[in-house]
């Protein structure tokens, strides 16, 4: 891919930025049904909300039932209370694969915007930055609402990650990190846009 924009665009430090870009793009239409369902399992999670507050009322001196009794829920309605991390951890192998290939991969010199050298970190700490920022959002928007124990297991999942994530961009080539930044900035406008339609179905 990167051959094929370097014939069009000569310019090295245009050239690999805009490869990085489309790959994305090419990757979130791959998983986009997966990412479909998923935000649609953490669509109906916020509909079922009332229902799990009876059952959490009902059985409340029961935590172990009342528990039993939420999954059944969710089995019923076809929800995923983990959901909202699936998109994090699928992205996961395929984050491992581009850093091996970024490690192997000659492109020396190859910047991009602020980055004067794509095979090292970013000296003014901007990718790190937006990596936590994006990484927090994009899975806080899968994230299932409501105050259920799974809600908040996934809020504290996400947020580690988003740290995690934050910590190990300032280690990682500036590629790989443009990588995951552009990656989530996606997944906010994907998931943006499939909330949308499933708001004005509802309404209609």
């Amino acid at each position: 891919m990167q051959n094929g924009i370097h014939t069009v665009i000569p310019n090295i430090d245009i050239s690999f930025g805009l490869t990085i870009i489309l790959f994305t793009i090419l990757i979130k239409l791959v998983l986009l049904p997966l990412s479909i369902k998923q935000t649609k399992s953490t669509a109906k999670m916020g509909a079922i909300q009332p229902e799990m507050k009876k059952v959490q009322e009902k059985y409340k001196s029961d935590p172990q039932k009342a528990q039993q009794e939420v999954m059944k829920l969710y089995k019923e309605n076809g929800v995923n209370p983990m959901g909202g991390c699936l998109p994090l951890l699928i992205q996961m192998p395929i984050l491992f694969a581009l850093y091996a290939v970024f490690q192997n991969l000659d492109m020396q010199g190859a910047g991009f915007l602020w980055m004067s050298d794509l095979a090292k970190p970013d000296p003014y700490y901007i990718l790190p930055v937006l990596s936590t920022v994006t990484t927090y959002f994009s899975s806080k928007l899968m994230q299932p609402p409501g105050d259920s124990a799974q809600s908040k297991q996934t809020s504290t999942m996400n947020t580690g990650m988003a740290i995690f994530m934050g910590f190990m961009s300032l280690k990682f080539k500036g590629a790989l990190v443009f990588y995951w930044v552009i990656n989530n900035l996606l997944q906010v406008i994907q998931t943006l846009v499939i909330n949308k339609s499933e708001f004005a179905k509802k309404k209609v």
